[in-house]
Parts: structure tokens; sequence; C-alpha cells
């Protein structure tokens, strides 16, 4: 099937928001407390038993922004040719922005005939979004529709809600949708839910710290190899500032080369012919867009 351009199903199922009173544009339906980022909205149940019927949605994210809408539809175990499910998403929280009929929201999500697909609008209608790389979906007892925060203008603070539709009937030849004998459940019934992306602060984790020799000896080079990472990516270090503190005994040493090569923050000190029983005391600290590692070393001198 050829993605389509639009989202096939706004006018048909989402025209309950678009006949929401004044006044009740701007409700929110509050959720339970939020446990390690995971938020549960309650929806009411049994409002039609022959229609689809949304009990609850978690909404989660993580550290790498990327945000999870488990959609728990229990009476529809299985998703069929007949479901589809559409969510609104106000990415920027903000209503004056967006499309001025659907609240403000600024993407659509659509679940039909099994492709997942992500609208934007553009100032006139939704369209077609360049960017949804992240997106996807799987169904079990409801779905579960994934996507990174980047592919929605890099939010941190979003309002959504989501529709279920059963009983759609699509014309083989045209493609046309029938949604006469559809069953509907809006979550919230009006308004909007919001959810806030929380992203742990990334730091810089020490991945190793490698001697060469093994103990530092009198009169040779000693170098110290400390690889990092970035603990939201895991990418390693491959640039930054790197600074090298060592002693030997209570002499303070120059670091000879001071550096990341190799993918590691190196340091090389001359150890002094005379130093030989002392101790050696080093460290090296790698600085890289504003985050910090380091790792300090003992070892006495052969």
């Amino acid at each position: 099937m050829r993605p389509p351009t639009r989202p096939l199903l706004v006018l048909a199922i989402a025209v309950v928001l678009v006949v929401l009173p004044t006044a009740a544009s701007g409700a929110l339906s509050a959720p339970t407390a939020p446990a390690a980022n995971s938020t549960t909205y309650n929806d009411s149940v049994g409002e039609d038993p022959s229609g689809p019927d949304i009990t609850t949605i978690v909404a989660s994210n993580d550290d790498a922004a990327t945000i999870s809408f488990k959609i728990n539809i229990p009476n529809r175990p299985q998703y069929t040719s007949d479901i589809a499910v559409v969510m609104f998403l106000d990415s920027d929280a903000n209503q004056s922005t967006g499309d001025p009929e659907s609240l403000g929201a600024d993407y659509i999500i659509q679940l039909i005939q099994g492709e997942t697909l992500l609208f934007k609008w553009d100032g006139t209608d939704f369209t077609i979004s360049p960017t949804q790389a992240s997106l996807s979906s799987a169904w079990a007892g409801g779905p579960t529709i994934r996507i990174n925060a980047s592919d929605l203008n890099n939010t941190r603070k979003l309002l959504f809600d989501v529709t279920a539709v059963s009983g759609i009937v699509f014309d083989s030849t045209t493609g046309a949708i029938d949604c006469n004998a559809c069953k509907r459940d809006f979550a919230p019934t009006i308004g909007f839910y919001e959810y806030d992306v929380k992203i742990t602060p990334p730091t810089l984790v020490v991945r190793s710290l490698k001697p060469k020799p093994a103990r530092p000896v009198a009169g040779r080079p000693f170098t110290l190899r400390l690889v990092a990472a970035r603990s939201d990516t895991g990418a390693v270090v491959q640039n930054g500032r790197v600074t090298c503190v060592g002693r030997a005994g209570k002499a303070r040493l120059k670091a000879q080369v001071q550096r990341v090569q190799g993918g590691a923050a190196t340091c090389t000190w001359n150890i002094p012919a005379g130093a030989k029983r002392k101790a050696f005391r080093g460290s090296v600290t790698v600085s890289f867009e504003g985050l910090k590692a380091t790792q300090s070393y003992t070892g006495k001198v052969r």
C-alpha cells in the first residue's frame, strides 16, 4: 500500500475534537502519579461493549528520549484489519500553535491497515512528516507505539489523546473508507493528557584505566590510558581536553603526552631515575562537551 500523504481517518473519526465546546478545550485529564518516569492514564471503560475499549495508557521514555505509548485495549487482544488507532500530539504543549481545530495538535500518529505513519501540521493541513525514522508499533492487547522526541520537534512536554476505532470498511479498489458502522473510543473524552519527557543528564563513565607498563619503572616513560563513554549513548570519547597529574614521591611530574588518542585519554610521564621504590600517584581527567570523567592510579616505582 502506498503511504498516504494525509491521514486517512482525521475527518472520519476526529470530528469530536472539532466540535468540543470552547470552555472544555483546555481541560486536561489528570494522570496517576508517575513512577520512574512512567505515567499511567486511566480511561473510562464500558462505554460501548461492541467497540474497542481503551482502559489505560502507559507513557514512558528512556534517556535517549524514545517515548513509548502502551495503549491497553483488552477486548482487542489481536490486531485486525478493521481497527485503527489515531493519536493527536501537541508537541510544544501550546494550544495557540498547531492545528486550531485540533486543540493545537502539531502531529498525528496513525496506525491503519497495519501501517504506522506520522503526520505534521504544516500551517494549513496535516501532511506526511519527512522525519519519522524512529516511529514503530506492535500489538499485544492493544498497540505499543514508540517514537523518539527528535521526530516530534525534540519535545520535552507534550499533550496527547488516543482514538481507537473498529468496524472500518475499506474499498479494495479505491481505498476509500466507510466508517458508517464504526465504533470509537476516545481517551480522554475531552481535552488532552499531559506528559513530561524526563531525561537523566548524561555523564562520562570510565570504562577502563590501563597502565603501561603494568607498574612505573624508574628512568622510563609510564602511560595511563583512560577510556570514557557517554552514559546516554555509550559512545566512547574520541576527543576532548585531557588533564594529567602525576607525582613520584613528593616531586610533581610534567606529562610529556596529554591528549586523546586512539579513543583513550592518554597521559605519559617520564619517571625519574631516582624514583625507585617511591610511590607514584597519578590521575587522568578528560573533559568533553561539558562532561568530565576522572580516574586515579597509585603504584610503587620499580
